[in-house]
């Protein structure tokens, strides 16, 4: 028998038999215990929503381009962006910078513990299944007036009498429709959420972390770039001066070298304040303060690696944001099914027992025992529509979140792509830049020549010399955005995380 058989059989059961609930109580309450085992659960069954998956990337190069733009189609042994991802830069500076951001950055810690708040609140909903027990002892002592009542007629025994009451009452709300397992499922499901919050959240701040870090490295190479071309411009000056001094250079050749040199220098000293604010801006996502964060400069050496991008159906298991939509529409599910639960009547059965006596002494005594016991079904009988349009809402609110998973799958395709095409598109200009360098320098070292031979002017070496700076800083403006569209494209692809590491509704409602 399958499940689905064996709960119409329950629930075909439970119609059956509701004429004797008000004939034996006692009946009522072994039903009301068993029934949140017989699986009676009214409302719709979870599936997840199709979505709109490509067969492949558009931009992903034929084979023989994929070396030269540094990713690859991932095969089923593919580890490179697993786990510590930023490892596949092989950057120990960033590999040490990275290890903070899960250990310190504030924002990553606030995500822990409201995944931690959701947890506990898994524990709060799955109270609800099980009776509510309490007590109050209570000592009162009072007096009754004479006058108020007829003391004759045996309306009231006057006089000053004490009572000493010891109960213990249950209350426990029975399971019928399954409404209070769509509650627990619904908070279980919140907090699969939270988990996918929290690892959304450490991938945005370790990619940020990383992005930042590349910019860093750039600016230390427009630095280092800069640093050479003062030293070679302070030659050029100085070749001007000589070649004055002998009466072969004129006074604006001079006077042009040296407006040459100072805007290098000034070009140079700019730099500080965009490395300074990278530096800053690491230390924060590291949680730390900026004067306890000090990066020794260290320019860009390496291209980009290869980063495995697999399928685009893996995406949908791979990222964070997509797994926490996914989870929501499953939320929003138990919803409706909690709203159709409401249509049917609720079982609720209370009782109390205790002791009771007018003397202390005899307060724990057999005869002084107390109970009472007793079902109540209620049913709404009129609500002028109010059930019904909360049921209306949950599926509103369901046909939203299935919308919101559609478009986060769609955004996460559009975002592979972009840093696909960005990585393809700049492994050709860099190719072309790179062309463009040694031409420009073989430019220069020609006027040079040139220069010194007598035959060209110093604004021709000037030309010359502007040009090769210009390709050079746009070759190291290259590779940094190159290594930056890495970073994006292994955020884009989840970092390397699977949804199959979030806690399952099992795990999170049983406590383990």
């Amino acid at each position: 028998m399958t499940a689905k058989s064996t709960t119409l059989t329950s629930c075909r059961s439970l119609r059956r038999l509701a004429p004797r609930f008000f004939e034996n109580w006692r009946f009522l309450v072994l039903l009301g215990l068993f029934l949140p085992t017989t699986s009676c659960m009214v409302g719709p069954k979870y599936q997840r929503p199709s979505a709109s998956v490509p067969g492949a990337y558009k931009e992903l190069p034929p084979p023989d381009a994929a070396q030269a733009s540094n990713w690859k189609q991932a095969q089923p042994n593919d580890s490179a962006a697993r786990g510590k991802w930023w490892e596949i830069f092989n950057e120990p500076q960033l590999n040490a910078l990275e290890e903070q951001v899960n250990i310190s950055n504030q924002n990553v810690l606030a995500a822990e513990a409201q995944f931690r708040a959701a947890r506990d609140a898994v524990r709060v909903a799955r109270s609800s299944l099980f009776p509510s027990i309490g007590t109050a002892p209570s000592y009162t002592n009072s007096r009754t007036s004479e006058t108020l009542f007829n003391v004759r007629a045996g309306n009231l025994t006057s006089g000053q009498r004490n009572i000493y009451d010891l109960p213990v009452d249950l209350s426990y709300q029975a399971d019928v429709w399954g409404n209070i397992r769509r509650s627990v499922r619904g908070s279980a499901e919140s907090a699969q959420v939270s988990a996918a919050q929290l690892e959304g959240a450490r991938l945005t701040f370790h990619a940020a972390l990383a992005q930042d870090y590349f910019e860093l490295r750039g600016v230390d190479g427009e630095q280092a770039l800069l640093e050479n071309t003062v030293r070679s411009y302070a030659q050029y000056l100085q070749l001007t001066k000589d070649r004055f001094a002998s009466g072969v250079a004129s006074g604006a050749d001079v006077a042009q070298a040296e407006t040459q040199l100072k805007t290098a220098q000034a070009q140079l000293i700019d730099l500080g304040v965009a490395r300074a604010q990278f530096e800053h801006a690491i230390a924060i996502l590291m949680g730390k303060p900026p004067a306890e964060v000090t990066i020794p400069p260290a320019p860009i050496k390496a291209l980009p690696p290869t980063v495995p991008v697999g399928v685009p159906s893996d995406l949908l298991e791979r990222r964070p944001d997509i797994a926490a939509t996914e989870r929501q529409m499953a939320i929003a599910n138990e919803q409706m099914g909690i709203t159709k639960a409401a249509f049917f009547p609720t079982l609720l059965l209370t009782g109390t027992a205790g002791l009771q006596s007018g003397s202390f002494t005899d307060w724990f005594t057999w005869p002084s025992r107390l109970w009472s016991v007793g079902p109540q079904v209620a049913e709404t009988i009129f609500d002028a529509g109010r059930r019904r349009a909360q049921s209306d809402l949950a599926r509103a609110a369901f046909d939203a979140a299935v919308a919101n998973y559609r478009q986060t799958v769609l955004t996460g395709f559009q975002q592979v792509e972009d840093n696909l095409a960005a990585l393809k598109v700049l492994a050709d200009e860099a190719r072309a830049e790179d062309d463009a360098v040694q031409a420009a320098q073989r430019s220069l070292d020609v006027s040079t020549y040139q220069y010194k031979a007598g035959v060209a002017s110093y604004l021709q070496v000037i030309t010359a010399q502007t040009v090769a700076l210009q390709d050079q800083v746009a070759a190291v403006n290259i590779l940094t955005r190159r290594m930056t569209a890495s970073v994006l494209l292994i955020e884009a692809l989840g970092g390397g995380w699977n949804a199959s590491t979030l806690p399952t509704v099992q795990e999170l409602t049983h406590g383990r």
